[in-house]
């Protein structure tokens, strides 16, 4: 009887704990205060950017990192790819070519905001003049692995 009564009592303590379960919160680390600075995008030099990414043309840079977000730079062509789980909106500061946003190739140049929703295929590439430079803000911040090559 006694173990009846145990049987009986698992799937109860089990839909317990997960209810328990969902109800904490989830706790992310905090970003460290911000920097009081200005900081001048087209004087930054390539290498003051970043090394180029492996397998790349990419240079990027963390400039801010707040709770719910990140800026940074980038310079150079990426590949078709999409974010899942990071919304991203760039400001080009420099360089003109094409720009792929979903299906659709755009012309663009510098101070163009290209808004790019979470799980939208993009891509910088065949620059006509100069390199691109944009600045980036995705929120929330991207997770190292958010990010997705499309063929």
């Amino acid at each position: 009887m006694k173990r009846i009564l145990t049987l009986a009592a698992l799937p109860l303590m089990f839909a317990a704990g997960f209810y328990c379960a969902r109800s904490i919160p989830v706790v992310h680390a905090a970003a460290p205060p911000l920097t009081a600075q200005i900081i001048n995008i087209p004087a930054l030099s390539e290498s003051d950017i970043s090394e180029i990414r492996p397998g790349t043309d990419l240079r990027a840079r963390n400039l801010a990192v707040a709770d719910g977000a990140t800026v940074s730079v980038q310079s150079g062509d990426v590949a078709k790819h999409f974010h899942a789980d990071a919304n991203e909106i760039q400001y080009i500061v420099a360089g003109s070519g094409k720009f792929t946003l979903g299906d659709t190739v755009h012309d663009i140049k510098p101070g163009d905001l290209i808004i790019i929703p979470k799980g939208t295929m993009h891509a910088g590439s065949q620059a006509l003049s100069g390199r691109f430079r944009a600045i980036a803000f995705k929120t929330p911040p991207q997770a190292p692995d958010d990010t997705h090559f499309v063929p």
